[in-house]
């Protein structure tokens, strides 16, 4: 069997090697950066591990050898998996391995933005010296705290963020009442916006989600509230967040994905005084970055040795010739 890893921006590759040398796997590496490179490297091989390449429905038609794409990520928005599951292809994912930083990474960001951290860094570090540089800051404990999408991440935002807030109160039109904790108390979307003082997303990209926090929603919203996004950058549309915030209906925005990146230096988020920005961080941890490349890599073997992969997110019909 040949694996091949499409693309990564890891300093080594080192544990899939072994993992792929254990199994008895012939492994090779490429930076494809394209559909074309994509194919043209591509040919021959029998399962795909992809970070950031797009695999499309052109790239599938051109490799019909290929049984299984396993992503480096819980998300899956790269892989077009309408297109999979036509040609019969596996995909696979990672999907729990840095729940817990993605998490506390958001609440980090939320509570960054209500005491203005990043206001304060910045006034001290060009000899502004008073607690008052920021303006008024408030009480966390006296605010509600919204979450939109309450999946593995959302509930465990929810979980961390309980005791820094007044309220929680969450979204999903997808979970049952019986899967709400007790604590967090379920609003409608409408809703959410209107009562939350600040807003963590939480939700996967889809044609439903795509471009869903918009004018509309963020004029629901109090004036000085503020937004988190730790989930995908396309949920939010950043002409309508900039105008949010230069109108005042926001106070803060906090971004760790952005709908390109990386994000241009003289983008208007970069320059904004009120936004605090990691790069597509807070899933990051040494031991959660392992646990994600580790599964990822697993699929591919397990679907190997049993024809189907760890973590299924399309069922193909491909396997390997017996």
């Amino acid at each position: 069997m040949k694996a091949l890893i499409t693309d990564h921006d890891f300093p080594d590759l080192e544990l899939e090697r072994g993992i792929f040398r254990e199994a008895g796997i012939d492994l090779t590496i490429a930076q494809c950066g394209s559909e074309d490179a994509l194919i043209e490297a591509a040919h021959g091989f029998d399962a795909l591990l992809v970070q950031y390449a797009q695999v499309t429905g052109r790239v599938l038609q051109a490799l019909p050898r290929v049984g299984l794409v396993s992503r480096y990520g819980a998300g899956f928005d790269t892989i077009d998996t309408a297109a999979c599951a036509r040609h019969g292809v596996w995909v696979a994912n990672s999907p729990d391995y840095g729940v817990g930083e993605v998490a506390t990474h958001a609440l980090a960001m939320a509570l960054a933005l209500i005491r203005h951290l990043a206001i304060y860094d910045r006034d001290v570090k060009s000899g502004r010296w008073h607690y008052l540089s920021p303006g008024k800051i408030r009480r966390a404990s006296d605010l509600t705290v919204g979450i939109l999408g309450l999946g593995r991440i959302g509930k465990r935002f929810a979980h961390v963020a309980r005791n820094s807030f007044a309220r929680v109160i969450a979204c999903d039109p997808y979970i049952i009442d019986g899967d709400f904790p007790a604590y967090v108390e379920r609003v409608d979307l409408a809703r959410l916006f209107e009562r939350a003082d600040v807003v963590s997303l939480h939700v996967p990209l889809t044609d439903e989600t795509r471009g869903m926090v918009d004018a509309s929603l963020l004029a629901r919203m109090k004036p000085g509230s503020w937004l988190v996004n730790t989930a995908r950058g396309a949920v939010v549309n950043v002409d309508d967040l900039l105008a949010a915030l230069n109108d005042g209906t926001l106070d803060g925005a906090a971004l760790d994905v952005l709908p390109a990146e990386p994000l241009a230096a003289d983008h208007p988020l970069a320059r904004h005084p009120r936004t605090l920005l990691t790069p597509h961080a807070a899933f990051f941890s040494t031991d959660a970055e392992t646990e994600l490349r580790r599964k990822a890599a697993l699929n591919i073997v397990q679907w190997a040795r049993t024809g189907r992969p760890m973590y299924p997110v399309v069922q193909g019909t491909r396997s390997l010739p017996r």
